[in-house]
């Protein structure tokens, strides 16, 4: 059985799971699972859909982001190779270079993990493994 993680409020180590949340009766905290509960204590940071990060995976932005006056972040622009912070910036959790614009943080609810669709890689014409 897994510890589940003390209050992000007072620290009581009396927490308990009810259904989706997570409960400290030592105080009037209570929460989803998937909030600032695992982020704080365990140092999950997830996506906009839940997937978990990782540092070097590949990030694609899920919504325009206005950098300043002149600069925009498209949807769909990618970041490979993201970096995540320990301490976040003003909620900026991920660090990553994007071309064109150079290196930023960015907040990982507006992006979300790109997931490889290819399967095996077949060599020969056959659709057999090469010996």
């Amino acid at each position: 059985m897994s510890k589940l993680p003390n209050c992000p409020q007072c620290d009581s180590e009396y927490t308990y799971e009810d259904g989706q949340l997570f409960v400290c009766p030592m105080c009037p905290m209570n929460g989803p699972r998937k909030t600032k509960w695992l982020v704080l204590k365990l140092g999950i940071i997830r996506d906009a859909n839940g997937n978990q990060l990782e540092n070097g995976d590949s990030v694609t932005v899920i919504k325009d982001l206005k950098l300043n006056a002149t600069t925009t972040i498209k949807q769909g622009t990618k970041a490979k190779n993201i970096r995540l912070i320990d301490e976040p910036v003003d909620g900026h959790d991920i660090a990553c270079k994007i071309d064109g614009i150079g290196s930023l943080y960015l907040k990982s609810i507006y992006v979300k993990k790109i997931t490889s669709v290819l399967g095996p890689v077949l060599t020969s014409r056959t659709g057999f493994f090469a010996d």
